[in-house]
């Protein structure tokens, strides 16, 4: 019987044990996107979990979307990432790079030369982002050409192509919480009457486009993708996200994708329910798991693969803690995006006494 401590097949890997590491933005870069000298540290702590999925990366500096963040496209950024990826490897962990293009959900502040953020329709999306200011509010995007999207998906290729430069297993495509591909798929805001708007057909091209490209630069295998139905972060609206999420994931069949990763937070159905008997590779969930809950899933084929987020924040022994039934640190929601060591590489691991 599968348990969350058997190994399992993601892509082209046999991980050493079914608990993820959820992608979670920390704020530890400097202002040019280069991840600080703590962060090799922090995802290295982390190393036990089967796989490691990073925090969001822009691919481009048009992608960037909150200050701190880092990015994988200049030569620093790489270098940056490389220590990272050598320090997770020298404890015999996996760790895929997540992309993440935040389109709309960003500022001029935030971007080259004070650009707009990019999106699929010039809808302003409701609410505010962290700049280097503070809070500011969200303005009018520029709508994407053809020929820039055409643009925009190359920008994945090369960040795909660089991220295993820099020692990355693979890399994830943020296709949730509201950014870019999100933005694409959803009706609210997506307006296009193009090849890429309108539609289901239309609305789900770019991010299968992206994979493609992905793809065929590393390896579909070493590709996963993430999505979040209803999850309506970033003032996200679909008219129909059945139809969208189901149109998607059937034709994802035939790619050879490493993994879907699903992530549901107060969704109106249980899309794993929908979405696992047409995805035909591994399957991830993630989404307010504790130990119990991630166990049952596994163990009753619901998930190949289960998904924690703030337990392996606060925890960076988590699967240690998990085996033994030792109790667990709670995460500091105050020092989540605070720059510094303080609630990033200072949870303590389990004692040998604990261990024992």
């Amino acid at each position: 019987m599968n348990s969350l401590f058997s190994q399992v097949q993601l892509g082209r890997y046999t991980l050493s044990n079914r608990m993820v590491m959820a992608p979670m933005t920390r704020s530890r870069s400097d202002d040019s996107g280069v991840p600080t000298e703590l962060v090799p540290t922090y995802y290295a702590q982390r190393a036990g979990a089967g796989l490691i999925i990073t925090e969001g990366v822009f691919p481009v500096a048009l992608g960037k979307g909150y200050v701190r963040t880092p990015g994988i496209e200049t030569a620093e950024q790489v270098a940056a990432w490389k220590q990272v990826s050598e320090a997770v490897h020298a404890r015999g962990g996996r760790i895929f790079m997540q992309l993440m293009h935040c389109g709309r959900i960003s500022h001029p502040s935030l971007l080259p030369n004070g650009a707009q953020p990019q999106a699929p329709s010039a809808i302003k999306p409701a609410g505010q982002t962290w700049t280097a200011t503070g809070l500011e509010d969200f303005v009018t995007p520029h709508a994407l050409s053809v020929v820039e999207i055409a643009s925009v998906i190359e920008d994945y290729r090369r960040a795909a192509r660089l991220a295993v430069e820099a020692g990355f297993d693979g890399v994830e495509l943020h296709a949730a919480s509201g950014y870019l591909p999100e933005q694409f798929l959803s009706t609210g805001s997506n307006q296009r009457t193009d090849e890429y708007g309108g539609s289901v057909e239309n609305r789900v091209r770019f991010v299968l486009e992206v994979l493609n490209a992905v793809s065929t630069e590393i390896g579909s295998d070493r590709v996963g993708l993430k999505i979040s139905p209803e999850m309506n972060f970033n003032d996200i609206v679909d008219a129909n996200p059945q139809e969208t999420y189901t149109y998607l994931v059937e034709q994802l069949r035939g790619l050879n994708l490493g993994y879907l990763h699903v992530a549901l937070f107060g969704a109106s159905i249980d899309y794993h329910a929908l979405l696992r008997p047409l995805f035909d590779g591994s399957y991830l969930i993630g989404g307010g798991l504790d130990q119990h809950s991630a166990e049952s899933l596994i163990v009753d084929g619901r998930a190949d693969a289960a998904v924690f987020g703030s337990a392996f924040l606060a925890n960076p022994d988590l699967p240690e803690r998990f085996r033994t039934g030792a109790g667990l640190n709670v995460p500091n929601k105050d020092t989540f995006y605070a720059p510094g060591v303080e609630g990033y590489i200072d949870y303590p691991a389990m004692s040998p006494a604990q261990s024992a």
